[in-house]
Order: structure tokens, then C-alpha cells, then sequence
């Protein structure tokens, strides 16, 4: 069989990819540590899933409307108003199987070939594989470290012609941890305003801060920003419900409309249960979220703190999120048993094979002699881990 073209250069996710590599060696008796998944170690909280077995007791296992019950959007709607002071209806909010999926129906709703997507580096692994299906180019802009891998609004600018259409933003960020001031924030959003630039922006790490950064959505900035804006989250990282599979889009009702179309001929509906379940989570006690933060904060630190102890690694301070992104260009062009050390993927590798850690290697994130390490595991596994990474690292030459 022929394979469509949309496909032959589709990658993997490498995000999944490792976590289902760590798992097979585990599988097999090997004792690996997985740094790969960006999934919270905590489990769903107790009410959220006393209301799902209430749903299924209840026979609440039908299908519903394809974009997601009245009820939950009226949850999603209380909770942006709530925490953001942020006002839509019903028609502008559509709920999706994750925020990969509301960011996949964006993507398609909107793109098509000749368009051009700017996406900062280091990003998201999806979102680069996700425009291109559409047809559209993405347009890497590269950010670095030295400033805290954030956007330079002259690069930005440099980036922006006649063909742009849109922007993804991602903050905090994932794999960076990097996030935004209002001010900052205001500079960047002006500059996609003044070039008629639709705002894709991903804010599910919202809850994830530390120390004084507080999140401030887009949308919220002014009420062109709002027009602009399709603001995308969902209830997997804050409230520990990855497998859960509830992400949505908050937009102007048009794009909504149109993206609730394709849902209608590709998933249809979230599933039901999960539905329920993210009522409660949004409605019910907020207040482990912050206890919860708290406990990322103490280990983002240790593992900072610990990984800047290793010469060869330097690691940025992240703000927000729950991975730390190393460089590892002091390990570049060493060696073990023979076998160089050339880039992030060699890297990965090594540590795999030796340290029996599996972690995710840079240039998945469009950023060479980088990793991506997830602290959304236990302090023993950290531990642990550290100790190993730095054992292997060691025995380079």
C-alpha cells in the first residue's frame, strides 16, 4: 500500500517514544528510571474520581454533544472568569480529547499551504509535525538560554512577512520552564496584533509557577488580544488527569465552529466519563494544586542544584512547568567504549544504556546539545537518578 504523503515525513512523538522504551526495559526486568513522561506522579484526586464512578453508576456512558456537554462548558467558562477575569459563551469554547487534540483541530481549522506558523525553539514536540499536516510551514525561531529562552522581539520581528499567519505560544514552557512578565508578554502580543497574526497559546502548565511569576493569559491582555486569541488548556498537568483525556479551546466562535466540524467527523465527543470527572475537577477544591506546585518546587530545585554540580552540564533555573532543559555541549565530542558523543541523541542513548535513565533527547525540541529531563516523578527517583547520571557521566573521555 502507498502511504500518503502527509505522513512519509511524520516523526514520532519522542516524548512517547522513550516513556514506551523505559517501560519495555522495565517490562523485562531491567530497572530503568524514566525522566521521559510529562505526566504528574500524583494521582487524580479522590472527588474527581468518586464523580466518574458516579457517572458510570448512573449510566452517564452515552455519547454527547461533540463538543462537550452545557455543563462543562459552563465549568470551563466559571474557571476562566474565575481565575483570569475572562468572559466567553458557550459557542466559543470547545472541549477535546487533550490539548494535543484542541491544538491538532486549531492547526486544521485554520492552516493550509502557503501559510507560515511561527513557533519559538525550544518547543513542544508536536507542534511543528501538526502545522506541517496542514500543509503550512513552520517557521522556527530560535531562543537561548542566555535569555532565559525567551522570545527577542526583534527576532520575532524578522520572522514576520506576508505569508505569516499565526504564532504558538507556549508558556510556561514545556521543555524549557520558561514563562513570561505581563510586560514582557504585551511586547511580543503587540508586535502578532500589528501584523494581523492569530495567537495560538498553549497555557497548560498555567498552575505549575514558582516563586512571584504569575500567569497572565493572552486574551486577558485587551480585548483585541482576546479577538486574536485561541487560548488552549486543560485539566492534565494541574489536576493529574493525563489519562483522562479532556483538553479545550477558548476562541472566537467562528474558529470554534469550525473546529467542532472536524471533531464532529473525526473523534466525535470526549469521552463522557471524563467529561464528568473535569466538572468536578474544575468546580471542586482547588487548593492541593498550589500544595502540589510546592512539592515541583522542591524538586525543580534539588535537581537544578544537583545537575550544576556535574561539570559538564549547566542548567537554567526553570520558572514554571516541571522539566529542566541542560545543556550537555561540555559532554559533546567525548567518548565511552569507542562510541563518540556528537549530539543530544548519542547522549540519551549513553544514558540509557549505562545509566539505565531514560531521558529525552533535545533536538526533539528543535534545540541540538540539549535534554529534557521531567521532575513529575518521586524525590527517591530523582535521587537515584542523579546518582546514576553522574556515575555515567564520569566515564566519559
Amino acid at each position: 500500500m502507498k502511504l500518503a504523503n502527509r505522513v512519509q515525513n511524520l516523526k514520532p512523538s519522542a516524548t512517547l517514544a522513550i516513556t514506551a522504551k523505559a517501560k519495555a526495559l522495565k517490562a523485562e526486568g531491567i530497572d530503568v528510571i524514566g525522566f521521559g513522561a510529562g505526566e504528574p506522579d500524583f494521582d487524580t484526586p479522590d472527588n474527581v474520581k468518586d464523580e466518574a464512578i458516579n457517572a458510570i453508576n448512573e449510566g452517564f456512558t452515552k455519547y454527547t454533544v461533540v463538543g462537550g456537554t452545557d455543563e462543562l462548558k459552563d465549568a470551563i467558562i466559571a474557571t476562566l472568569k474565575r481565575d483570569h477575569n475572562l468572559s466567553y459563551e458557550r459557542s466559543e469554547i470547545l472541549v477535546s480529547c487533550g490539548a494535543k487534540h484542541t491544538i491538532y483541530n486549531i492547526t486544521q481549522a485554520l492552516f493550509e499551504a502557503g501559510d507560515e506558523v511561527i513557533i519559538p525553539a525550544p518547543y513542544w514536540v508536536s507542534y511543528p509535525d501538526q502545522i506541517m499536516l496542514t500543509g503550512a510551514t513552520p517557521v522556527i525561531l530560535q531562543t537561548e538560554e542566555s535569555n532565559k529562552f525567551k522570545i527577542d522581539p526583534e527576532e520575532l520581528r524578522k520572522c514576520i512577512n506576508s505569508n505569516t499567519s499565526a504564532i504558538i505560544l507556549n508558556y510556561p514552557s514545556n521543555p524549557t520552564g520558561t514563562t513570561y512578565s505581563e510586560d514582557e508578554l504585551r511586547v511580543i502580543v503587540d508586535i502578532c496584533l500589528e501584523n494581523g497574526m492569530t495567537i495560538i497559546s498553549d497555557e497548560i502548565y498555567e498552575k505549575i509557577l514558582y516563586g512571584d511569576n504569575v500567569h497572565v493569559p493572552v486574551a486577558a491582555l485587551s480585548k483585541e488580544a482576546r479577538e486574536s486569541t485561541i487560548l488552549v488548556n486543560g485539566v492534565s498537568k494541574s489536576y493529574s488527569m493525563t489519562g483522562w483525556r479532556i483538553g479545550y479551546a477558548a476562541g472566537d466562535k467562528e474558529v470554534i465552529s469550525a473546529m467542532s466540524k472536524l471533531q464532529g467527523q473525526s473523534t466525535s465527543n470526549p469521552t463522557s466519563i471524563s467529561q464528568m470527572a473535569t466538572i468536578e475537577a474544575l468546580n471542586g477544591p482547588q487548593g492541593f494544586i498550589n500544595e502540589r506546585a510546592q512539592e515541583f518546587h522542591r524538586r525543580k530545585n534539588y535537581i537544578v542544584t544537583r545537575l550544576n554540580s556535574i561539570d559538564g552540564f549547566s542548567c537554567f533555573d526553570p520558572l514554571g512547568a516541571f522539566y529542566v532543559f541542560p545543556s550537555i555541549s561540555g559532554f559533546i565530542g567525548k567518548e565511552f567504549n569507542g562510541k563518540k558523543i556528537s549530539g543530544s541523541i548519542d547522549f540519551t542513548e549513553f544514558l540509557l544504556e549505562e545509566a539505565k535513565v531514560a531521558v529525552v533527547p533535545g533536538i526533539a525540541f528543535g534545540k541540538e546539545d540539549y535534554l529534557r529531563i521531567s521532575y513529575a516523578t518521586s524525590m527517591k527517583n530523582i535521587e537515584e537518578g542523579m546518582d546514576r547520571i553522574e556515575r555515567a557521566v564520569k566515564q566519559l573521555t
